[in-house]
């Protein structure tokens, strides 16, 4: 290409939840565009890290973060920043699901999916975007919501999964028109079923229903995500934001 309006080079990428599934996979894809990334995880997320540099070439790193606490949050970013030097990108990819109805879903049940999914998605953006402002830089963040804030989803039984992808993808709107004069695009991708560790533990008979109402007649793969979210953090997306981008297989279209 002429003009690679599509690199990440001389970028500092935050990947959250990018221990496993979705995140460990696109984190792969975004240091083969050429950023840095460093991993947000519950858990230790060092030896991913390490493989994708090696793989890549890139710096990395990871830190432990409790993506629902904003005190943590704040600490993480600026950790991520010493250890970095800067940051330019944020894949806000942290997720849970919970397959139960809603009227077997007790507080306890919905506060932690709210928990993760949406307030955790706000904290993060909030921390990153405090920071960008602070140092005078534009930046770009990709939120992950769902299909599933466009849908309800059977035979499975996951309100508190539906509301809290729909928060995201309306936060992502919100953020984008706020922040649109402070020069960060925020956008968000809506996946169909992808298949990964979460959701290989689905039983079976659900997974097979899936997929005979999925127009494709087959789930994703995270590497079906990768490309979406590089298009929307690089410069090849420098006049869109507030986008919702679903990724489903034509899921949503019938």
């Amino acid at each position: 290409m002429k003009h690679d309006i599509f690199s990440l080079k001389g970028k500092v990428a935050i990947v959250t939840g990018g221990n496993q599934g979705i995140g460990k996979v696109v984190a792969g894809y975004i240091a083969d565009a050429g950023a840095d990334v460093i991993i947000f995880d519950k858990n230790d997320a060092t030896a991913v890290a390490e493989e994708i540099a090696e793989e890549y070439g890139v710096r990395t790193g990871a830190i432990i973060c409790n993506v629902t606490d904003p005190e943590d949050v704040k600490k993480a970013i600026g950790e991520a920043a010493e250890k970095m030097g800067t940051l330019d990108l944020l894949f806000n990819n942290a997720g849970i699901c919970l397959h139960k109805d809603a009227l077997d879903c007790t507080p306890k049940d919905w506060l932690k999916v709210i928990g993760v999914n949406l307030n955790g998605i706000f904290f993060v953006a909030q921390a990153f975007g405090r920071y960008l402002v602070s140092n005078g830089k534009s930046g770009n963040i990709v939120n992950t919501a769902s299909m599933s804030a466009t849908i309800v989803n059977i035979p499975q039984g996951q309100a508190s999964y539906n509301s809290s992808k729909a928060g995201v993808a309306h936060l992502t709107k919100s953020l984008a028109v706020e922040w649109a004069e402070k020069g960060i695009r925020v956008n968000s991708i809506s996946p169909g079923y992808i298949m990964t560790e979460m959701t290989g533990t689905v039983r079976k008979d659900w997974r097979d229903f899936w997929v005979s109402t999925i127009p494709f007649k087959r789930m994703g793969k995270p590497e079906e995500l990768a490309g979406a979210v590089i298009y929307l953090l690089s410069d090849a997306s420098t006049y869109t934001s507030g986008c919702d981008m679903l990724i489903d297989g034509c899921f949503t279209a019938v």
